[in-house]
């Protein structure tokens, strides 16, 4: 009986420790961020993760506490068969996890979830386009070392108490052996206290990096797991009729009768449209915006266009972004509505609406469209004519997202000049070569090779397709609108959420006629209602996007990542911690409430859907 206790402890400890010990090879590995921390700080996070590691080991103890049960009172050695194999998949499974975390944190900024198990159920080589090879080899010796690393200590562990079976006072053996391994529930739980382990658990500190570091990935990823269904019961602040109350009223404002209309958007009602999503842009690759002189091509095009200066990119990855760009759906923290097909086919969208109006539909992108649903997406949406990887030869998918851009764009000018008819279109150009890892086939001696090359590369091409079409015969009846897909992966060392969600929206084409520069405060989910006002399309369907020119429209946008949401009006900025459900910075009450009620109408729509 003794030896049974000792072999659930040891392996409950060893397991412990294996979680303990990672946070501070998580932190020695990005030393660049944690250096600057004292011995305090890194005591904290080890402290304040204790308990979510404890949680992560007594669940993984659970099986081999039965085992040990199991043996005691029957003497069928499981060592050599299941426990060995139990050990196995349970090391595999940490040291995946772990390298996971430690190898998308540069690039995500937040603890691991499930949405790179999304990425690679849905196209595996586009999941792995981001990593360079050097990363996948890497990261394969990684896993193999880590896991076998792991195993034996396990197995060495295991090997210190060896069982017998009892002979006697079988029935109080098994029942202290099972007792132990109830108990192992309390760990599991979080402890006897009324709340349960959560991710808000391991936050203690202001500074957000503390937090990620002090946070189990493991634990993360199975928090992210379980937390996918059931919107309806997710983020509820107040009864659902106040939320709606909440949300409706963020969405106006009184209106004096004197105030005059504004200038309308377009010359024309049914003009040509071209959107185009830029991967990973924002204000600070243009001057314009007091960014950097990276993106020139768009700079000029902004100077000489319409430009909104107070922007915002509603989400943090593309698929968060295309809903809300092409649904006006905005951005969801902790799921991604294309991960549900059988929801993302209820959600209106610009081609939908456009399509009824007999527009032809297209939309071009040089990658793999099986990535994130996005083709059951598309199609749901309403594109006939979706161009993908697979419509470009072998020869010019030489990108880790396959055609490089100005190839989509050439594809794009080829097929319109062979389709010179009278209908109406409604093109969507989606780029990919300014993603990580950014190699492109661009030559400039002002960037090295890397992000700002890969910037600039993406922005030459948006000129040139620009410049193109404007000598073309439908110019004078031609919309062209360039937005980023997500926040921006440029300049990485933004802390305030705003920065990094603030992106431009810029138009330009002969059938444009407000031009300058707008300083209203919007997002991309307004975007739909907007082009659709424009055109005296109904955009009642789209419940959260307003359109932004109306009068009567209160300025405002939401947006969101893992960790947080954002709310912007032209007055207040407020940004709201999940884990805690606090404003990380005093702000109004009431714009606290208008931002949790957004959030919450969301998850109830998403649940609805």
């Amino acid at each position: 009986m003794k030896k049974g206790l000792l072999k659930i402890l040891l392996t409950f400890l060893v397991l412990t420790l294996i979680f303990v010990l990672q946070k501070p090879v998580f932190m020695l590995f990005y030393s660049s961020i944690y250096s600057s921390f004292g011995a305090g700080e890194w005591l904290g996070v080890l402290t304040h993760g204790f308990a979510m590691d404890m949680t992560v080991a007594g669940y993984l103890t659970v099986v081999p506490a039965l085992l040990t049960l199991i043996a005691v009172l029957t003497g069928f050695d499981l060592r050599g068969r299941v426990m060995r194999g139990y050990y196995l998949l349970v090391t595999l499974l940490i040291a995946a996890i772990q390298l996971l975390d430690l190898m998308l944190y540069r690039y995500w900024g937040f603890k691991l979830d499930t949405t790179p198990l999304f990425y690679f159920a849905t196209s595996p080589a586009a999941a792995f386009a981001s990593a360079s090879t050097a990363e996948i080899i890497g990261g394969t010796v990684g896993l193999i070392a880590l896991t076998t690393l792991y195993y034996l200590i396990l197995r060495y562990t295991a090997g210190l108490v060896k069982l017998q079976r009892v002979e006697k006072k079988k029935l109080l053996t098994g029942g202290v052996l099972l007792g132990a391994t109830a108990l192992l529930f309390i760990p599991i739980r979080g402890g006897v206290t009324v709340s349960t382990m959560n991710l808000s658990r391991a936050y203690y500190s202001s500074v957000t990096v503390l937090n990620h570091a002090a946070v189990n990935p493991a634990f993360s990823l199975l928090y992210s797991a379980t937390h996918q269904k059931k919107f309806d019961s997710q983020f509820r602040f107040f009864d659902n009729a106040e939320a709606e109350r909440l949300f409706s009223e963020s969405l106006r404002r009184e209106v004096a009768d004197s105030i005059a209309s504004p200038m309308p958007l377009l010359k024309t009602s049914r003009p040509d449209i071209y959107l185009i999503i830029l991967e990973s842009f924002s204000s600070h690759l243009l001057p314009v915006q007091g960014g950097e002189p990276i993106a020139m091509k768009l700079d000029s095009i902004a100077r000489d266009g319409l430009l909104l200066t107070n922007f915002y990119a509603s989400g943090f990855r593309t698929d968060r972004a295309l809903p809300a760009i092409l649904s006006g759906f905005p951005s969801q923290p902790t799921t991604s509505v294309m991960k549900f097909v059988e929801k993302a086919e209820h959600l209106p969208s610009i081609a939908g609406a456009l399509g009824e109006q007999g527009y032809s539909l297209s939309y071009y992108y040089g990658g793999d469209v099986n990535f994130t649903n996005m083709l059951a997406y598309l199609i749901n949406s309403g594109f006939t004519n979706i161009v993908r990887d697979t419509d470009f030869p072998l020869s010019q998918r030489t990108g880790k997202w396959g055609a490089h851009d100005h190839l989509v764009y050439e594809r794009c000018l080829a097929d319109m000049s062979r389709n010179s008819g009278t209908v109406p279109r409604f093109t969507v150009i989606q780029s990919s070569s300014s993603h990580e890892p950014f190699k492109v086939p661009y030559k400039n001696t002002r960037f090295p090779e890397g992000p700002l090359r890969a910037f600039a590369y993406a922005d030459s091409c948006v000129g040139a397709f620009v410049d193109s079409l404007s000598h073309t015969p439908r110019w004078d009846n031609t919309l062209v609108i360039m937005v980023p897909d997500h926040l921006g992966a440029y300049p990485r060392n933004l802390d305030a959420m705003e920065q990094r969600h603030h992106v431009p929206l810029i138009m330009t084409g002969g059938a444009l006629n407000r031009r300058g520069e707008v300083d209203i405060v919007a997002s991309q989910s307004d975007i739909a209602a907007t082009l659709l006002a424009a055109m005296q399309v109904d955009h009642s369907r789209f419940k959260f996007s307003k359109n932004i020119f109306a009068a009567e429209t209160a300025p405002s946008a939401f947006f969101s990542e893992p960790d947080f949401v954002g709310y912007v009006t032209d007055t207040d900025t407020v940004t709201i911690n999940l884990s805690t459900m606090e404003p990380t910075k005093e702000a109004p009450q009431s714009a606290v409430d208008d931002a949790k009620a957004w959030l919450q109408t969301i998850y109830t729509e998403l649940s609805r859907l």
